[in-house]
């Protein structure tokens, strides 16, 4: 229970952290990205995954990629595919946002159904997902 509210504390931090960043954005930047055809052409919510920075979700060989990674760390970690799958985007969103001590966030956000993971293990899951589903820019 203890690991759920850490989580969704985390989660609550990252999405005000995310939202504050962009309060002070120019309106004319933001017509004028919206305006754009790419912007405007795209059905999905990819642009909206990226405000909040998270990276879209994965899917075929790249979503395939990204659970072998956590997979190696705990093959009981994806038995859920699309928890496993939510866990490693919103860590993302932490290794991009410049969160702090991020091997234990993934610890702790990939600590659940009864598996807890350790700062090292969240090390490898962030190494795995520099190479899958987030790389560093």
């Amino acid at each position: 229970m203890r690991i759920r509210a850490t989580t969704a504390a985390i989660a609550a931090v990252l999405a005000f952290a995310a939202v504050g960043c962009d309060s002070g954005s120019d309106s004319n930047a933001d017509t004028t990205r919206s305006s754009t055809p790419e912007a405007s052409s795209h059905s999905d919510d990819s642009g909206t995954a990226k405000d909040t920075g998270l990276p879209s979700e994965p899917t075929g060989a790249e979503r395939d990629a990204v659970l072998a990674a956590v997979r190696d760390v705990n093959s009981n970690l994806t038995h859920d595919e699309d928890k496993a799958i939510d866990a490693a985007r919103n860590q993302c969103a932490a290794l991009d946002g410049g969160a702090a001590n991020t091997d234990h966030s993934a610890a702790q956000r990939f600590s659940y159904d009864g598996v807890t993971l350790t700062d090292d293990d969240g090390s490898h899951i962030n190494i795995g997902l520099r190479k899958t589903l987030c790389p560093a820019s």
